[in-house]
């Protein structure tokens, strides 16, 4: 067995596992931050296209919602559930009445747009998600978070997610390990000095869209859920049943594909009512500029007004009311979430290119690019020194790294990784292949290594 010194030995390990994330994992990182860069970047673009369904040019006294939603109602038929209204609050915008459509898919809704001066439909499209995302970039998320391949798909974007960290982590440990004594001025350590830098100005947007992304993610998102319930970080939502039960709110079910429900309600809607709800919630402090009221599925339950400006400074207060007697039942307040839940909050909105509005999209489209030169220059530095040869020495394997370490070091690392596969599958599932692979790279090579020395 080949001997070094520990911090050789640790040093070879991190190098083994840097390579093996990159050369299989760097395609898929790389298209998670072309395409991200692809979806904060069009927002501008999304709202030129579809102008024609989002403004109007109409001045005047808008109609009450009841007869918005009538005509709304009266475009779509009477074969759909009223899903939610976003009425057009601020002179120009339209207002956004949404079905739930079961021939779309999950978290889809059909909606109709109405200006609410004029009473004409202006836009019949599909939404998306709580973002309310159109057609434009539900097709670019669609590409981001899952290939447009479904369940199956979203293992691409899980598996970068869950080795983006590592990746950023790993370099910056591995350039501590081996980072020579003076400066080297050569092709190789010239564009390892750039890979490097670009490694140190990323390192806290991919932790943090490391960490994002795992919370949306199918596998590990599950596992980060229940660590937010047992430590209470969850967001929380307005009371709407008569038991005092509180719910919680998913931010991430409509990248997990989660229905908002098909439940129908148990009696026809007095369209009058949303009038009235909106004025109650107005009269409750619910003033933003961008609101969600969403009628009850069932007539246990009260209707909720949300405020859905989710740019700084962040407005997402929330109230349930009853539709009958107009009385605010609940409330809840973004000031008064645990820290936790803002920090998530705050995190996916940022993620998506939202909280600040241009400044947080040019920042991500910034970072999107860099990333991609970084995983190129990469590439480009494994090809400058991949081996001449076609035989594999075992020293360049995991596997004669691994055996490398001491005792104590081995026993850690496989401890890590048996803790880190349980909370991110996709990550422990993809860990094993690698082992896999490099366990049989490193047998032949032992073989090829022992048959020359007989040889000899």
């Amino acid at each position: 067995m080949t001997t070094c010194t520990s911090r050789a030995a640790w040093g070879n390990l991190l190098r083994r596992l840097h390579f093996y994330v990159g050369l299989f994992v760097g395609p898929f990182i790389f298209f998670a931050a072309l395409t991200g860069t692809l979806y904060v970047a069009t927002p501008q673009l999304e709202n030129a296209l579809y102008r024609h369904a989002l403004h109007t040019d109409s001045v005047g006294e808008p109609h009450p919602l009841a007869e918005q939603i009538a005509v709304a109602e009266k475009t779509v038929g009477s074969d759909l559930r009223l899903h939610a209204v976003r009425p057009g609050l601020v002179e120009g915008e339209t207002t956004r009445v949404m079905f739930a459509d079961p021939k779309l898919g999950p978290s889809e809704n059909r909606a109709i747009f109405i200006d609410p001066v004029s009473l004409t439909v202006l836009g019949d499209l599909t939404v998306y998600g709580t973002s309310g995302i159109l057609p434009l970039r539900q097709t670019i998320d669609y590409l981001h978070t899952s290939l447009m391949l479904g369940d199956i798909g979203r293992l691409y974007s899980e598996l970068a997610a869950s080795w983006m960290w590592v990746a950023a982590l790993g370099g910056i440990a591995l350039w501590c390990y081996t980072r020579p004594k003076r400066r080297i001025n050569n092709r190789f350590q010239n564009r390892r000095r750039v890979h490097v830098t670009l490694g140190w100005s990323l390192l806290g947007g991919m932790l943090l869209f490391s960490a994002t992304g795992l919370t949306w993610s199918q596998w590990a998102g599950g596992n980060v859920d229940k660590l937010r319930a047992e430590m209470n970080w969850l967001t929380p939502q307005v009371n709407t049943t008569l038991s005092g039960q509180h719910e919680v709110m998913d931010e991430h079910a409509e990248h997990r594909g989660h229905h908002g429900g098909m439940v129908m309600p148990e009696m026809a809607m007095d369209l009058t009512q949303f009038d009235g709800v909106l004025s109650a919630a107005r009269n409750a402090g619910i003033d933003a500029g961008k609101l969600e009221i969403r009628p009850a599925k069932t007539m246990d339950r009260a209707w909720t007004v949300t405020e859905i400006d989710r740019s700084w400074p962040t407005q997402v207060d929330a109230v349930a009311v009853d539709p009958h007697t107009m009385q605010v039942l609940d409330r809840t307040r973004f000031k008064d979430f645990p820290l936790m839940a803002k920090l998530t909050r705050w995190g996916v909105d940022f993620h998506m290119g939202i909280l600040f509005g241009l400044a947080n999209q040019l920042l991500l489209v910034a970072f999107g690019l860099a990333l991609c030169v970084l995983i190129i220059w990469g590439y480009r530095m494994w090809w400058m020194r991949r081996p001449a040869q076609s035989a594999v020495s075992p020293v360049q394997t995991l596997c004669q790294s691994w055996l490398a370490l001491s005792v104590w070091g081995r026993g850690v690392t496989v401890l890590i990784s048996v803790l880190l596969g349980l909370a991110l599958p996709v990550m422990g599932v993809s860990l094993a292949l690698f082992v896999l692979v490099d366990w049989l790279r490193w047998r032949a090579a032992t073989r090829v290594t022992l048959a020359e020395s007989s040889a000899k």
